[in-house]
């Protein structure tokens, strides 16, 4: 990893500051650590450099983009869950959802697309989840927002081929942050998630799949969604 600059958005936490700490450990030359409130980014490392971007604030993608000229490696984790219900949810949660998910994380890849073509491709990670390809009680907007953002990771990697960069999808099921700390099942130590991360771009690996939660979920998806739903409402408790 020592030839690449990274930029990492929803850095000052959770998955993402774990992402920011497992860079360093692999020998980055230099990571942007990007949150809306940089002044609350902790790291005792001058190779880190810390960045303001909102995802909800367009000149904030923009600003940060035309400061980190240099990046190669685009991690994408910045995200928001807000609980809200499709059909009795308040309804600028479920926007926010997916202002932050789908059109936030686009609107940061349509701006640093330049500046990767710049640096011979690079590459982009999104950090999706298992509510990409499945809904539970209270995750309404989160699964329809992360499914949008999933098949837009499709999509960007197929428009970017020809500039080579690459774009890894990365799933999981729920790790110890505190996004999922009204979760009472079980949860991942959130370090695994740029390790495995990491290890498949370095495999060449556009899919990484975290958890063996995840990889029941993904191989569910050919049969019929009815004895699935069942088992989850089983292990959700949510009958």
């Amino acid at each position: 990893m020592s030839d690449h600059i990274a930029f990492v958005t929803g850095a000052n936490r959770g998955i993402g500051r774990q992402f920011v700490l497992e860079l360093l450990d692999r020998g980055v030359s230099k990571v942007y650590a990007a949150a809306r409130r940089p002044e609350t980014l902790n790291f005792d490392d001058d190779r880190v450099y810390p960045v303001r971007l909102d995802l909800l604030d367009h000149d904030s993608v923009v600003a940060a983009a035309s400061t980190a000229t240099d990046v190669t490696l685009l991690v994408n984790n910045a995200g928001v869950s807000t609980g809200a219900s499709l059909v009795t949810g308040d309804l600028s949660e479920i926007h926010r959802e997916m202002d932050t998910h789908f059109w936030g994380t686009l609107d940061v890849i349509r701006q640093f697309a330049p500046v990767l073509a710049s640096r011979n491709g690079g590459a982009i990670v999104n950090v999706l989840s298992a509510l990409s390809w499945f809904a539970a009680p209270g995750s309404g907007a989160y699964s329809s927002a992360k499914a949008a953002e999933w098949n837009m990771t499709n999509g960007v990697r197929l428009e970017l081929a020809s500039q080579e960069t690459f774009v890894q999808g990365v799933l999981l099921g729920a790790a110890d942050t505190d996004i999922a700390a009204g979760y009472d099942g079980p949860k991942i130590d959130p370090r695994d998630v740029p390790r495995r991360s990491l290890d498949g771009l370095a495999d060449g690996s556009i899919e990484v799949i975290v958890d063996d939660w995840t990889a029941m979920v993904k191989a569910s998806l050919a049969g019929d969604p009815a004895p699935f739903y069942a088992q989850m409402t089983e292990l959700l408790g949510a009958g």
